[in-house]
């Protein structure tokens, strides 16, 4: 059996190219195996702390216990589920195969401290913050600077090429082509700034965030510098005071930040529909490909149109995440728990958005004799530069006088803009630089 051809989402079925790499991260699989390497990392600090009644670790135990995190499996994950289908607790059951672990390597003696002191939230506020800073620092980030080189390539390509605006779907004054890129440029890392000043904060105080637990079987140790020191091991940032859980603010900061960097690309996407819209932009033909079941000359600009269906996706998800998982009941609810296994969701479907907007910007061709055409037929734009020139000589109503040019007249031309300016009452050095005016250079700079 063909599983893609039955996955229920689409992510894991037609997209999965695109989404296998999120797989290590956010998967079922991803997760069991990050809260496997909390537990071990909790217990060799655990052992570095020299609280009694656990041993001093020798170098082979720790090296035979850092193992269980590298050679961790498939085979392992399912030993895990099978064990959590008899405790009905996925956290108590990564525990358990743990302490397994440990004795079949002669550590049953010192099983006792994994998970010591601590709940479940301790682990999945941990490990899951982790996954999505190692999913940020190694996919999501590479994958939108790549974007973002391929529209600073593209804004210097066609940085000279003129173009009509359309402020309000209208001919307004020209712009450049590769400037309209580099608006989106800047939009982006701009937002990318703002993401980096996000933390990953995770929660590691006991079961109700106050290590009680701990500071009564060992009051003399400070447990939360130890929990500080262990989060920052890991590159996160440790929130307290707390409830059982993670208040979950910066996680909101975060998706929030990534859900308007989606509505950018979203602007992106629109933009570059439309000017294809307009014949600006040719596609490369893909040998095979068909644009069109009843049309065959047509090229759709598909790429452009799935990263917008998957961008508004994502920020579906983004925003339901943004907004539910800051709230929680007193000190303790479950409906985070559900909710955080969505996490690889939106961004799942960043990355299909990712994928066909490189795939869509790599094949546009401008169509410069289309672009000049337009900015020939549309001479009236020019208007604006002559009446702020006027303005600028002292020339009585120049706005009004344009404006009176512009609407009375039906197909304003150069010869229309010429003779208006050959009968203004103005210098005739002014009437010279007028003249020069066109729409291809009435462009700024």
């Amino acid at each position: 059996m063909n599983s893609s051809l039955h996955a229920l989402s689409p992510l894991d079925g037609r997209y999965k190219s695109h989404t296998k790499c999120l797989s290590p991260y956010f998967s079922e699989f991803g997760l069991i195996t990050y809260r496997v390497r909390i537990e071990v990392e909790y217990f060799l600090a655990l052992a570095d702390s020299g609280i009694s009644g656990l041993k001093k670790l020798s170098d082979d135990d720790r090296k035979k216990i850092r193992k269980i995190v590298e050679d961790f499996s498939e085979k392992n994950a399912l030993q895990i589920k099978e064990i959590e289908r008899k405790t009905n607790h996925d956290v108590k059951a990564v525990e358990y195969f743990l302490k397994e672990e440990f004795t079949k390597h002669g550590l049953e003696e010192q099983s006792e401290f994994i998970h010591f002191g601590l709940t479940s939230q301790d682990i999945n506020n941990t490990a899951i913050p982790l996954s999505l800073r190692e999913f940020h620092e190694t996919i999501f980030i590479p994958e939108i600077f790549q974007l973002i080189n391929t529209l600073k390539e593209q804004s210097n390509e066609w940085s000279d090429i003129a173009l009509l605006s359309r402020t309000h779907g209208q001919p307004a004054s020209p712009t450049r082509l590769g400037k309209e890129w580099a608006v989106f440029i800047v939009r982006l890392e701009a937002q990318l700034d703002l993401l980096k000043n996000v933390p990953f904060s995770s929660k590691f105080g006991g079961a109700t965030g106050n290590f009680n637990a701990h500071f009564a079987a060992y009051p003399d140790i400070n447990w939360h510098d130890f929990a500080e020191r262990f989060c920052t091991n890991f590159g996160l940032t440790r929130s307290y005071p707390t409830t059982q859980i993670e208040h979950y603010d910066n996680l909101a900061a975060y998706f929030d930040t990534v859900k308007r960097i989606n509505t950018i690309l979203i602007d992106l996407s629109r933009d570059i529909w439309t000017y294809v819209s307009m014949d600006y932009f040719k596609q490369q033909i893909i040998d095979g490909e068909v644009g069109s079941s009843a049309m065959p000359h047509k090229v759709n600009p598909i790429d452009f149109e799935n990263a917008e269906g998957n961008l508004g996706i994502a920020n579906s998800f983004l925003q339901h995440l943004s907004l539910k998982l800051p709230i929680s009941r007193l000190q303790r609810d479950l409906t985070d728990s559900t909710v955080l296994r969505n996490i690889g969701v939106p961004f799942g479907h960043v990355l299909i958005a990712l994928n066909n907007l490189q795939k869509g910007l790599k094949k546009l061709i401008v169509n410069k004799e289309k672009i000049g055409q337009d900015l020939d037929n549309n001479w009236a734009v020019v208007a604006e530069a002559i009446q702020t020139i006027l303005r600028r000589e002292g020339y009585p109503k120049p706005y009004e006088a344009l404006k009176d040019l512009t609407r009375t007249n039906k197909g304003i031309n150069k010869e229309t803009i010429s003779s208006f300016i050959d009968n203004l009452k103005v210098p005739q050095r002014v009437k010279d630089e007028l003249n020069l005016i066109s729409p291809h250079n009435f462009i700024g700079k």
